[in-house]
Order: structure tokens, then sequence, then C-alpha cells
């Protein structure tokens, strides 16, 4: 049988490979960057000294493609923190609110889904509980793909929304909280010591839409760590043996997770400022009647587009936060 400090080295190499590639990458963007940069103040010389309309058209094409390149790359620099580069593990539970917060949040799943999809990131539901009448109960997602964590960390906290109720025959307006909850996904190389003894493991039935491989048979897995009272579930896989690893998985970060808070107790936790799902502790609000708006109360960003915003145009608002985060970290 190999060394295990075998492995932990050759888990330990390829981070470090990982990493130099990525640093290589953001250098070759800088280059990519100066280069369109230059290309643009020559176009712009020729325009001064001609009238050729071709030219003018041409420089307005390159200045747009310098402006979105100049966007996504100062995107990629925000994206530098420590676990930005991990796969996220997301988790929506519907608040106050009865039927019209389980509707929420699975308006909330929509979104979320369609933002990954628009940029290629995975996106797999591991656990999915249906709602009495109507949404989700629970919902837990697995989303992976580069510098996941990164992108979905602004979504983490309370979700608020306002509209006339589609459940009321009144047509009475309502007012409905869902929680996000976003975490990274570790990796092997970070060890989590769990003792078998703490675990209480509970074999169901696969029920409800969660995914494409739900099934009905006795497959999928809940965890329960008794010291902690943390909770994970999983349903995805046909197989009883990969619902309980992707439990353990997020158990394991979970785990990560609540020793980061114990570390840093003065400063945000990894988890974000998670409060109370009801009145006063949202983080962003979407409101679709009597007007149409979505603002985020961290940044104040703000859009009258909810309907591109449910459709997972998140963009502006991941933009947003991670630069209010930068100066949240750099006061001065």
């Amino acid at each position: 049988m190999a060394d295990p400090d075998f492995w932990n080295d050759q888990e330990l190499a390829q981070k470090i490979i990982n990493e130099t590639n990525i640093m290589k990458e953001k250098s070759n963007k800088f280059k990519e960057l100066e280069q369109s940069f230059e290309d643009v103040e020559v176009t712009l010389d020729l325009v001064k000294e001609t009238t050729d309309s071709n030219l003018e058209t041409e420089l307005i094409d390159n200045l747009s493609k310098l402006n979105q390149a100049f966007q996504d790359y100062e995107l990629n620099l925000l994206l530098s923190g420590k676990y930005d580069q991990h796969n996220a593990l997301l988790e929506i539970h519907p608040g106050a609110g009865g039927t019209e917060a389980m509707d929420w949040a699975e308006m909330l799943l929509r979104m979320y889904r369609r933002y990954c999809e628009s940029h290629n990131l995975k996106f797999e539901v591991e656990n999915f509980e249906a709602g009495d009448e109507a949404g989700v109960k629970s919902v837990s997602v697995r989303v992976e793909g580069t510098n996941a964590f990164g992108l979905l960390k602004s979504e983490n906290g309370v979700h608020r929304l306002v509209r006339i109720s589609p459940f009321d025959s009144a047509k009475r307006r309502h007012t409905s909280f869902a929680s996000v909850e976003v975490i990274p996904e570790i990796d092997q190389s970070i060890n989590i010591k769990i003792n078998p003894d703490d675990l209480r493991i509970d074999v169901f039935r696969s029920s409800g839409a969660g995914g494409q491989h739900i099934n009905k048979t006795s497959s999928a897995v809940r965890i329960t760590h008794l010291p902690t009272g943390i909770v994970t579930s999983s349903q995805a896989q046909r197989s009883q043996i990969q619902n309980r690893e992707t439990a353990m998985n997020m158990l394991r970060a979970k785990l990560f997770q609540l020793e980061e808070e114990k570390k840093r107790k003065q400063t945000e936790a990894l988890k974000g400022d998670q409060q109370n799902i009801n009145f006063g502790s949202q983080i962003r609000s979407y409101v679709f009647h009597p007007y149409n708006m979505v603002k985020d109360h961290r940044t104040n960003f703000e859009t009258s587009d909810i309907n591109g915003v449910m459709d997972g145009k998140l963009d502006d608002f991941i933009y947003a936060y991670l630069q209010w985060q930068l100066s949240q970290q750099n006061p001065n």
C-alpha cells in the first residue's frame, strides 16, 4: 500500500501547479490587455489624421471590446480570495411566509440555475425537498467551475420578495423571505477529522423534482453530525454510496467553515453575516409591486430590470459586491 504522505505530496504538487497556471493566465491576460490598448491608441491617431468612416467604426468597436476585456480582467483580480477558486455549495431555505416563501425559494433556485448556465458553471442539485403546495422546503446545490465560490459568495444572506401573491385570491401584496447559504467546497488537501461515532446516518427514498437522477429507491442519504447538529443530505445519484460520499463532502465543508468562523470571531466569516430570515435582515430586496426594482442593501446597487435578474443576470450585483468587499477590507 502506498504511503499516505505520497498522496498528500501529490495533491500539494497539483495544487501548486494549478495556482501557477492561474498566475500565468493572469499575466497573459494583462499582456493581451496591454496590446489591445496600444492597438486602440494607434487607431485613434489614424482617425484624427483621416476622415475614414470605416476607421471610426473600427475604433468604436475596439473601444467596446477593450472596455469589456478590462472589466473581465478587473473581475478576475477581485476574485483573489483564499477560497474564491473553489467549487461552491449552495443551500436555499424559505423563511417567513409559508407557501409564498417556498415558492420564492424555488424562484431563487431557477435564478441561480440560469446564472450558472450562462457562465459555464455546472449546476447539480444534490438534495431537493418539495413544498407541500408549491416551491421548495429546502434545496442543496453543488456548483462546479472556475471561481464558482468567488462568484456566488455575494448571494450569501437573506433575500426579500415583495409582490402580488399568485396564491392569494384577493390579490394582496405579500412579503416573503428566503435564506441563501454559500460555502466553498474544500479539497482533499484540507484535513478534516470526523469521528464516525459522532455521525447518525439515515437512508431514505429519493423523492421530488430534485434532479435528473432522482428516483424512488432507498438510495438517499442524510448525515447528522451529533456534536454540532449539522445535517447534510444527498439524493442526486442512484447509488447510495455516491450519495453518502457527497453528503460527507458537504459535511466536511460545513465543519471546516465552522472552524474558520471560530478563528475569525472579529471578522466576517466565510458563511457571511446570517441573520433571522425575516424583516430587517435582508441583503437584497426584489420588488415586483408597486414598482420594479432589485436593490442590494450592502452595496446600494439597484436595477429596474427585475425580469433580467430573475433570469440570472447577476453580474452587476456580483461585481458591485466584490468591489464593496474589497473596500471593507481596505477602508482607507
